[in-house]
């Protein structure tokens, strides 16, 4: 099936443009003008064996290909394209006219290909949900879950609305975590960069002085000299090293075994492990509140809510109490029984299953994990930093006092 970009006028006579999938340019005709769109330009995208028809058209073909590739569907992105469609769904408008209405109002190329495509799905007659459940790297079995029981419930209005507030708090979550830690991260790379290039070409150049003297060198340059000779001659070697371990543990975490050591090692972190597990509780908790307020069972949003915590540990712990739930049990004993549930939160979810409240204390919950999962992030960065700077300074005065030191002794024999 080819991909045509088309131009033309709508029924209130307002120029449009898109993309269409269809078979010939004759059956692009035919589906935009079900759509209520009259094309006044047609012209093919892609063909099935992806060869563009000429020159210049493939060449353009290439290029919008090769940046579709990179291009990404960002949380922020999503949470204001379904926030518009919300709008447009709760004003009562033909979900085909709603989606047409947004695909007009979108900028970026693939998001627009996605949608279009989308568009396409429902206009033959299928629903939004298996319409969006095609395209798996732009909307995850949440997304698709919750506008399926949308849909079935008659409210996709609300469920698109509750959908967009989740997205937006993911990615704020998401965003605090990695602006306060890209600080940390950039300063030790460039301070190792920083180490690696004295070590390697300035300190050979200085040292190489005191070497030709001939005279006996303190203890501290001769460990600077040799450190200095490894990184020069075997620097390739520290890097072949760390690019094998990289390897290695890339191909042992694809292992179910290999990932649940090294899920269970990142959890045992100082600081660190307990900041993924509050950003893991957090996700839980906002996830399975946003799931079973839209309607989703409890068992069908167990299993959603899974892969949401990335992390096989508490994967299993969730799994574990969906299993227990299918036995007729409650959720909470399960949770506590795993010991990586915080007491609060389960005693949080025990009152909310009794109380016939369990998305308002899941709410509640989550709010509370993510005002911890800033002072945490706070917290760590503050400790991070200093940490940062006193090893970076040790280094550098190591290196200072191994090149002072044959200086002055160079000074009281020549006195």
């Amino acid at each position: 099936m080819a991909v045509y970009a088309y131009k033309g006028l709508n029924d209130l006579g307002k120029a449009v443009s898109g993309i269409v999938d269809a078979d010939t340019a004759k059956t692009a005709r035919l589906k935009l003008r079900k759509t209520g769109i009259f094309p006044t330009e047609l012209t093919e995208h892609e063909r099935d064996d992806g060869t563009a028809a000429t020159g210049m058209a493939r060449l353009a073909n290439l290029n919008a290909n090769f940046g579709q590739y990179f291009e990404r569907v960002t949380p922020q992105e999503l949470a204001m394209i379904t926030r518009q469609l919300s709008t447009l769904v709760g004003a009562g408008l033909p979900l085909v006219d709603c989606l047409s209405a947004l695909i007009e109002q979108l900028d970026t190329a693939r998001v627009k290909r996605v949608f279009s495509q989308v568009r396409e799905q429902v206009t033959e007659g299928g629903t939004l949900a298996d319409a969006f459940k095609a395209h798996p790297r732009v909307f995850s079995d949440l997304f698709v879950s919750m506008v399926r029981a949308g849909e079935a419930s008659g409210a996709l209005d609300v469920v698109l609305l509750r959908l967009a507030d989740y997205t937006e708090s993911y990615a704020k979550l998401r965003d605090k975590v990695r602006s306060a830690l890209t600080y940390p991260v950039l300063m030790a790379v460039v301070s190792f960069g920083i180490l690696f290039a004295l070590l390697t070409f300035a300190v050979p150049q200085i040292t190489r002085i005191f070497a030709e003297t001939g005279q006996d060198l303190p203890m501290v340059t001769q460990v600077l000299l040799a450190a200095s000779g490894f990184m020069q001659q075997y620097w390739w070697v520290i890097l072949l090293l760390i690019a094998i371990a990289g390897l290695v543990l890339r191909s042992s975490i694809q292992t179910p075994a290999g990932r649940e050591r090294y899920d269970r090692f990142m959890l045992s972190v100082p600081y660190a492990g307990t900041l993924q597990k509050k950003v893991a509780l957090a996700r839980f908790s906002r996830t399975l509140s946003t799931l079973l307020t839209s309607g989703i069972t409890l068992l069908a949003a167990l299993d959603i809510v899974k892969n949401v915590v990335n992390n096989s540990i508490l994967m299993k712990a969730i799994g574990e109490a969906r299993d227990s739930i299918r036995e007729g049990h409650s959720i909470a004993p399960p949770l506590q029984k795993s010991g990586l549930f915080p007491s609060m939160l389960v005693h949080m979810i025990a009152v909310g299953e009794r109380s016939g409240e369990l998305e308002k204390m899941l709410a509640k919950a989550a709010d509370a994990y993510d005002n911890e999962v800033e002072m945490s992030v706070a917290s760590l960065t503050s400790i991070m930093e200093p940490v940062m700077i006193l090893v970076m300074g040790g280094i550098v005065l190591f290196i200072v006092l191994a090149i002072l030191l044959p200086i002055f002794e160079m000074n009281q024999l020549v006195s």
